[in-house]
């Protein structure tokens, strides 16, 4: 019998399908969020400078992360934002940061008017490869804004020595990667600023909302980033100054929003941990697959997997990207093709250099241009990668389900 006739029939082709039953889901919310909105509510104030919600849930998360300074915002984008005020980024400074994300990262350069640079990518972790940045270094550069990708740390020490040696600003983007740990430490607590996001489809949810620790514990940094949340007013005990000297926006928190984060927080390592686990055994069970690149964590760090991105190398396999994709959700497996659908330089506001309608400017400051080519890792990962999600609410069963269809897609097309 030829080794093609042995391997499993595709549920695309009439098979029977790996993933019969339902993935485990479950309650984000529940008694504990109510308890802390009505308490919120019976302050007879949802203004965080004369409630208690937001402190609290600022305290608690210090405690977490083991810093003495955080500040709250709006939002996560707004958080990079307010890091980035603080670090003193302006008009026609330059910023680093990975093609692959969210923009969100550059909403807050833009508005600062500086130019975002990108760095390349590391081919299996898909986040910045340090020898990239430091070659994207100009006197231009101010900051450097890291991307820890779906829970997976950056590399770190090059990253700061880098950034010490040429006296530039780290910021990290740690919107997908709570808990994330490098060499021991907690993302978000190496560079100068950490920035957390509390969207509603993040570890934990106040349904928008989100946090900057300031990492080198001086109260002038901490007074500064908490200003700039907050139209540049300094809200401290019982004085407001207004003593503006400096245009900053208003990403100011609720208590609505403190107060269900102040719940939020008590599942986080609960959360964290299940889906550290989850993403392992992914890929232990896909680790050796003809064709298949899993998601690699390097020694000695620790993911969060806000979702698993595996790529395909198509010169083992049969099929394309688009065809494993179906294949693999014909088997019960929902996945997606990449994760966004180009680099984020590919885009029309790039590609016009237009962040604002009828101009060029920032980019016209120095010539900025955006070409195809640019960060050729970051273009191949997107081009190649199969992105599934990861929930606390799996069940081993779920995950074992998720490594057999694997599996008997990686099989059925294997050359």
């Amino acid at each position: 019998m030829k080794e093609t006739e042995t391997r499993e029939q595709l549920a695309l082709n009439g098979g029977p399908k790996v993933k019969e039953t339902p993935f485990g889901t479950g309650k984000r919310f529940g008694f504990e969020e109510a308890k802390e909105l009505l308490e919120a509510l019976e302050q007879n104030t949802l203004f965080y400078h004369f409630g208690g919600k937001v402190k609290q849930f600022l305290s608690d998360f210090n405690d977490i992360y083991g810093v003495k300074y955080s500040v709250a915002a709006s939002s996560g984008t707004a958080a990079i934002h307010v890091a980035l005020g603080a670090a003193g980024v302006t008009v026609g400074d330059e910023v680093i940061t990975s093609p692959i994300t969210d923009q969100g990262t550059l909403v807050g350069i833009l508005y600062q008017n500086a130019i975002p640079v990108f760095a390349d990518l590391d081919p299996h972790t898909y986040n910045m490869v340090p020898a990239s940045i430091e070659a994207r270094i100009t006197p231009r550069t101010k900051a450097i804004v890291v991307v820890h990708l779906a829970g997976n740390p950056c590399d770190m020490d090059p990253i700061m020595d880098i950034a010490a040696k040429h006296g530039i600003k780290v910021i990290e983007d740690c919107a997908q990667s709570y808990l994330t740990r490098y060499k021991g430490r907690l993302a978000g607590t190496i560079g100068d600023y950490g920035c957390f996001s509390t969207n509603d489809f993040k570890h934990i949810s106040t349904g928008d909302g989100g946090m900057v620790t300031i990492n080198s514990g001086d109260e002038a940094d901490f007074r500064t980033a908490h200003a700039f949340a907050d139209k540049n007013y300094e809200r401290f005990g019982s004085t407001v100054t207004r003593d503006l000297r400096g245009l900053a926006p208003n990403y100011r928190m609720t208590e609505l929003q403190g107060a269900v984060g102040i719940a939020q927080l008590k599942k986080l390592h609960d959360i964290c941990s299940k889906r550290t686990r989850h993403g392992n055994r992914i890929t232990e069970g896909i680790t050796g697959l003809p064709g298949i690149l899993p998601h690699k964590v390097e020694a000695g760090n620790e993911s969060t997997y806000w979702f698993y991105m595996m790529r395909l190398d198509t010169a083992q396999l049969t099929c394309t990207r688009e065809e494993f994709s179906a294949a693999l959700a014909a088997e019960g497996i929902p996945n997606q093709p990449g994760y966004i659908p180009d680099v984020v330089y590919m885009q029309p506001l790039f590609q016009n250099r237009q962040a604002y309608l009828g101009s060029h400017f920032p980019f016209d400051l120095t010539g900025a241009t955006y070409e195809r080519g640019l960060c050729p890792e970051g273009e191949a990962i997107l081009q190649t990668a199969v992105r599934f999600g990861v929930s606390e609410f799996y069940t081993d069963g779920d995950v074992e389900d998720i490594i057999r269809g694997i599996r008997k897609v990686a099989e059925h097309f294997r050359k």
